[in-house]
C-alpha cells in the first residue's frame, strides 16, 4: 500500500495520507462525477509508466472520477494534440506529467483558454501559467547523496556522474549541481562526468558506466541521476569485477533500486522521489481545486534519504514504481 512508503516522508505524511487511504473515497463537491485529463509527454521509462498507473489507482479509490490518459511517446506536438483532444472531450481538469519537457507554452496556453485547471507532477515548466505543482527538490536530493558519499569517503577518490540528458534538463542539472556543490569541496575527490547521457533507462546506465570505467578504472563511487540508469551502472560494475571497489548513488527510489540496497549490495543510496506518492497527490490536488478547495501553488514533496536501514519502510508492493 502507498501509506507503507509515506510512513517516511515526516511532514508530508499527515497530508498525503488523507489522500491516499487504501479506503474508497466520495470525490469533494457533493459527489458529482468529474473527468481528469493525464497528458504524459512519454511514459517509456518506469517512472513515468509509474505515475500515470498511480493516477488511475488513486482515482478508482475514489469512486466518481473517470481518467483518460494520453502518451506523447516524447513529442511536444504530439503532447499540445493530446491536450487538445482532451479539451474537446469536455474533461474537467488536466494532469500533466511533463518528462524531461522544459517547456509547453502552447499546450498551457489552451488548457487556460479553456477555462480548465491544470496541475503539474514530478516536472515544473520553466515557463507557462499553471494551476498547481507538486514535485520533488531536485537539488535538494543531489546534496544529500553528496553529503552520503562524502561520508563514505573520507579519503577521497574518483566520484563517477550518469546523467540523464539532454544537456538542458533542468531536474537532471539540480540532481547533479547537488551532488556538485557538496563533493566539489572536498579535499581528495575528485568527479568525473561521463561525456554520454544515458537516456534515464537501464541500458543507457549500463553503456555509459562501461565507458566510464575504461577510463577511470580507479573510481570510488558513482552518482545517477535516476535509479533506472544507476541499476544499468550496477550490471557493468559487476560485469567488470568491480562492485567491492564502487559505491552507487541514485535518485527515485525505484522498487528494484530499493532491493539493492536491502540486499546489502554496493548500491548504498537513494533519494525518494517515489512516482505512486506523487502520482496520488497530483490526482488528489486535482480533485480538491475541482470542489473548489484552497490549495498551494507548489508543493515541495519531502524526499528522505533511503539506506539500508531504513529501506524497507518505503517498499511498496502493491505500487506501481
Amino acid at each position: 500500500m502507498i501509506t507503507k512508503r509515506l510512513a517516511g516522508l515526516l511532514v508530508a505524511a499527515a497530508v498525503v495520507l488523507a489522500g491516499c487511504s487504501s479506503e474508497p473515497e466520495t470525490a469533494a463537491g457533493g459527489g458529482g462525477k468529474h473527468t481528469i485529463g493525464v497528458a504524459n509527454f512519454m511514459l517509456s521509462g518506469p517512472y513515468f509508466s509509474g505515475m500515470d498507473k498511480a493516477i488511475a489507482a488513486q482515482a478508482q479509490k475514489k469512486g466518481n472520477i473517470d481518467i483518460l490518459s494520453t502518451d506523447a511517446g516524447g513529442d511536444a506536438a504530439k503532447l499540445a494534440s493530446n491536450v487538445e483532444d482532451l479539451l474537446s472531450k469536455n474533461v474537467d481538469a488536466i494532469i500533466i506529467s511533463g518528462g524531461p519537457l522544459e517547456s509547453a507554452p502552447a499546450v498551457l496556453n489552451s488548457i487556460k483558454a479553456a477555462g480548465k485547471p491544470v496541475v503539474l507532477v514530478d516536472r515544473k515548466f520553466a515557463t507557462g501559467e499553471y494551476t498547481s505543482w507538486i514535485g520533488p527538490d531536485n537539488e535538494a536530493i543531489g546534496r544529500q547523496n553528496g553529503e552520503f558519499l562524502a561520508e563514505k569517503l573520507p579519503d577521497g577518490g574518483k566520484v563517477g556522474i550518469i546523467k540523464g540528458g539532454p544537456a538542458d534538463n533542468s531536474i537532471g542539472l539540480a540532481r547533479t549541481n547537488g551532488v556538485k556543490s557538496v563533493l566539489s569541496t572536498k579535499p581528495g575527490i575528485t568527479l568525473v562526468e561521463a561525456p554520454d547521457f544515458g537516456n534515464w533507462g537501464s541500458d543507457g546506465g549500463l553503456t555509459v558506466m562501461e565507458s566510464l570505467l575504461a577510463t577511470n578504472a580507479d573510481l570510488k563511487a558513482v552518482f545517477c541521476e535516476n535509479d533506472a540508469m544507476c541499476l544499468g551502472a550496477q550490471r557493468a560494475i559487476a560485469d567488470a569485477g568491480k562492485s567491492e571497489q564502487i559505491i552507487i548513488a541514485g535518485v527515485d527510489g525505484q522498487a528494484e533500486a530499493l532491493q539493492a540496497i536491502l540486499d546489502g549490495t554496493n548500491y548504498l543510496v537513494t533519494g525518494l522521489n517515489d512516482a505512486d506518492i506523487i502520482g496520488a497527490m497530483g490526482l488528489d490536488r486535482a480533485v480538491d481545486i475541482l470542489s473548489g478547495a484552497q490549495v498551494e501553488k507548489d508543493t515541495v514533496v519531502p524526499s528522505p534519504r533511503v539506506t539500508k536501514e531504513n529501506a524497507a519502510q518505503f517498499q511498496n508492493p502493491d505500487g506501481s514504481f
